[in-house]
């Protein structure tokens, strides 16, 4: 495939494509279902399979059982279709199901869902957060190979922009190394041996006749996979200008595309300001943050909502650093996220008014 023109919800399609999702389902909800639309015109040309789905409970359900089989397989909605999801994706990170959930939101307001959750259990799934149409065709490919490496659910959080921006992509497979082998998958070649397989939130071995299972046992299993999982994950972030910044400006997702320009324009005219954008917003990047912010006399924190991730940053920094909040909630009437304040004029302004606070003239 050579480089074309795409619109970010097609190219999101081809890049789960290329990773070898060969099942999707959905309930179409905007902008989620520009995905899902484009899904169900690709995969059957590939050998897969797209559903159009009831609702979002029965469209995780078949994702689930897609995913047990060991294909490689997706779902996803907006922030208010995963709510009726979270129950499944919780017992999905218990039962060890690899599993790749889309969060194309309206705004920014879904980060404390998607880094959080709000299922219930000891659980926790990455989450990654691009920037652009182009790095979410990486992103999109890795969601696999983490879910697929850990055996657990993985978030990509997107947005309207993401998905409705063009952009100039090259889409081909990215070979991230290998993944261990799916021994565990239900693929009907043990059923009726004695030897038959379990993929469940209860357990990993089956109950006999007179013979119980230890719950606990499996919990704490579970636990030291998660703790395993959350060690062993690149905790991956943008830093730019850093390194003798008064003052540090962290912002994720398409806002962060947005305030990195902005640092830029304020850098080139001689102000000390950087930037740290997160990519791995679940484990976030805190010893990355820490180190780009040593020496700043301020860390300011935009999103498009009320104040969420600024949460992840003042514990990563645990109080080296004063935190101010620069962001707030930014909607046209649609209530899609199409914030009139991703303006660079605008972020331009908010920096420069904590610059002059700070006394930071060229």
């Amino acid at each position: 495939m050579t480089s074309q023109l795409m619109e970010g919800s097609g190219a999101i399609a081809e890049a789960m494509i290329a990773a070898g999702c060969r099942f999707f389902a959905g309930y179409p909800m905007t902008p989620f279902t520009e995905v899902l639309e484009h899904m169900a015109k690709r995969l059957p040309v590939v050998g897969g399979a797209c559903v159009n789905a009831e609702s979002e409970l029965e469209a995780i359900g078949m994702a689930w059982g897609a995913a047990a089989t060991g294909t490689r397989a997706a779902t996803g909605s907006t922030g208010q279709g995963l709510s009726l999801m979270q129950e499944s994706i919780a017992e999905a990170a218990m039962a060890h199901l690899p599993l790749v959930i889309l969060n194309m939101a309206r705004a920014q307001g879904d980060y404390f869902q998607a880094t959080r959750g709000g299922g219930h259990g000891d659980y926790r799934t990455p989450v990654l957060a691009p920037m652009d149409v182009a790095e979410a065709t990486q992103l999109a490919q890795l969601a696999f190979h983490i879910a697929d490496t850990w055996r657990n659910p993985v978030v990509f959080f997107g947005d309207y922009y993401l998905a409705h921006t063009y952009q100039s992509v090259d889409i081909q497979p990215i070979d991230f190394g290998p993944v261990p082998a799916k021994d565990w998958a239900l693929d009907g070649s043990s059923s009726g041996s004695g030897r038959a397989k379990l993929v469940s939130p209860l357990g990993d071995t089956k109950q006999r006749d007179n013979v119980g299972y230890d719950l606990s046992d499996y919990y704490m299993r579970a636990a030291a996979k998660t703790t395993a999982m959350i060690e062993g994950l690149d905790r991956l972030v943008d830093i730019g200008h850093c390194d003798d910044a008064d003052l540090v400006v962290v912002a994720f997702g398409t806002a962060g595309k947005y305030v990195r320009y902005a640092v830029d324009q304020l850098r080139a005219e001689g102000h000390r300001v950087g930037y740290v954008r997160p990519i791995s917003l679940f484990p976030f990047p805190d010893a990355a943050l820490r180190d780009a912010a040593t020496g700043a006399k301020l860390v300011a924190v935009y999103e498009n909502n009320q104040g969420q991730m600024i949460d992840d940053v003042r514990l990563s920094l645990e109080g080296a650093v004063p935190v101010r909040f620069i962001g707030g909630l930014s909607l046209d009437s649609s209530g899609f996220g199409i914030a009139p304040d991703f303006d660079v004029e605008v972020l331009r302004r908010r920096i420069d008014a904590v610059l002059t606070d700070l006394g930071g003239t060229p």
